[in-house]
């Protein structure tokens, strides 16, 4: 008998919709073996027409989990009884959080990466749904795998849903930009339907008071089943960061993704090519947590212009886009290699927080196996030659991390927050993975060697 794949996946609806590409690939690299997914019935249920094949359970169903052993469990939960699942049950091979007898431990070089993201991922250029994936499935999996692009609209008949709602309520627009945006749709011609979950339907209420006129009001109406029946009728659905954008964007239907507040888009938005991404153009963005007293990149979103923007999008228009004044537009697309990608859309000229973040892609598939060291070493040169200054700082910060490391193997010690936050952003994604690496295997002397290797990989690509 063929022994199942174990999926953990115990979090919010949007999280089991990113685990869906894993799905995909696992049955690219082994067709016959089944997959089994523990997950939270109250998410899962009304995915079951749209999940690619796996057999669901809850994670309450102990009888039939422990029934049997596993091929594999990949754990893509936090959830302390996540944890404590994947350390019980029995399997050949584990990734991501186990709960042991020697405490917890996280499997996997990307599940560590992954971790090591936690209040520290601005240069992180990794999508959520290939960190899921990449210690268990084949790279090879990536530019063979195909996502078709969202429906056309057929012209500008259908309506422009507007998705108000999201996880937290800095990573949305208010109730009064909703309003403007609406009348500023309908003014164009475009006809609105308001979507939103039931703890959206205040909200909505108070965006159509706001707007004063009449709206289609689906808020806290819907199942998932009709909400992508909806979606269906629609041209458009313009969302912060949520679940059900990844609903919307895994069924077809095109979306307006606005990125703002606490968001990293190269980790959370729509991951099928051919999405729009709209974000500040302010040098905070990719922040774990806000610093201000209130988000200062909403002030970015102009209701006028994104109407317009959709107005566009809608009128099959996007071969000449251009960006909004104070902020980027993207596309979702793939690099040369199969992996996720935002392509810039009427931009002039790179940033260098996007070089910094493309280089530590670089670097790190380059360690963890992807591609060899000559990529990195590419970006590094450009980089270089396009920030000077950037670059010798960048050299210099790393003679400090080194001398951090040679202290923490001389101390056997290195625990704390500020073993990486001492160093510059553009340095943390590396510093912030080796101090997770430490902490997993208790500082010992071979994770002390593994991070001083890793200094010196680095400063033979920068050199």
């Amino acid at each position: 008998m063929v022994k199942p794949v174990l999926i953990l996946q115990m979090q919010r609806m949007g999280d089991i919709i990113l685990s869906f590409p894993l799905f995909l690939w696992m049955r690219r690299n082994a067709p016959d073996r089944p997959i089994w997914v523990v997950a939270e019935p109250g998410f899962y249920t009304d995915l079951l027409g749209v999940s690619p094949p796996a057999v669901y359970l809850p994670w309450t169903a102990t009888h039939e989990l422990f029934a049997r052993d596993y091929q594999l469990i990949v754990n893509l939960s936090h959830r302390p009884e996540a944890a404590k699942l994947a350390g019980e049950l029995q399997a050949g091979l584990k990734f991501g959080p186990v709960q042991g007898e020697t405490g917890l431990r996280v499997h996997g070089r990307w599940q560590l990466y992954r971790t090591s993201l936690t209040g520290n991922n601005r240069h992180n250029r990794y999508h959520w749904a290939e960190l899921n994936a990449l210690d268990c499935v084949d790279r090879g999996c990536f530019p063979a795998t195909h996502f078709d692009p969202p429906r056309k609209p057929a012209g500008r008949g259908d309506p422009v849903g507007l998705f108000v709602g999201a996880s937290q309520e800095e990573k949305r627009p208010d109730a009064a930009f909703w309003a403007s945006l609406a009348r500023e749709l309908e003014r164009r011609g475009l006809k609105v339907v308001l979507l939103g979950g039931p703890g959206d339907v205040a909200l909505c209420e108070e965006v159509k008071r706001l707007h004063g006129g009449r709206l289609v009001d689906t808020c806290g109406k819907l199942g998932l089943k009709e909400f992508m029946a909806v979606g269906q009728t629609l041209s458009l659905m313009i969302t912060p960061d949520t679940g059900p954008m990844h609903l919307a964007a895994w069924s077809g239907l095109a979306t307006l993704n606005l990125s703002m507040g606490p968001v990293n888009p190269w980790e959370t938005a729509p991951y099928p090519p051919g999405h729009y991404v709209l974000r500040a153009a302010m040098s905070c963005v990719d922040c774990w947590r806000c610093r201000f007293d209130r988000p200062l990149c909403h002030d970015r979103f102009d209701p006028v212009q994104v109407a317009y923007l959709a107005w566009r999008l809608t009128g099959g228009a996007s071969s000449r886009l251009s960006s909004p004044p104070r902020t980027r537009l993207y596309r979702t697309g793939r690099t040369l290699e199969g992996f996720y990608d935002l392509v810039p859309v009427g931009q002039r000229g790179r940033r260098a927080s996007d070089m910094v973040g493309e280089f530590w892609r670089g670097m790190f598939g380059a360690a963890f196996g992807l591609w060899d060291d000559d990529k990195p070493a590419r970006i590094w040169k450009e980089l270089a030659e396009f920030q000077p200054a950037l670059a010798r700082a960048f050299n210099a910060a790393a003679l400090g991390l080194a001398g951090r490391i040679k202290k923490a193997l001389l101390s056997g010690s290195a625990r704390g927050e500020e073993f990486w936050a001492s160093s510059p952003p553009m340095l943390r994604p590396l510093a912030g993975y080796m101090h997770m690496l430490l902490e997993n295997s208790d500082f010992s002397r071979e994770s002390l060697g593994a991070c001083l290797a890793l200094m010196e990989r680095l400063r033979s690509v920068t050199a």
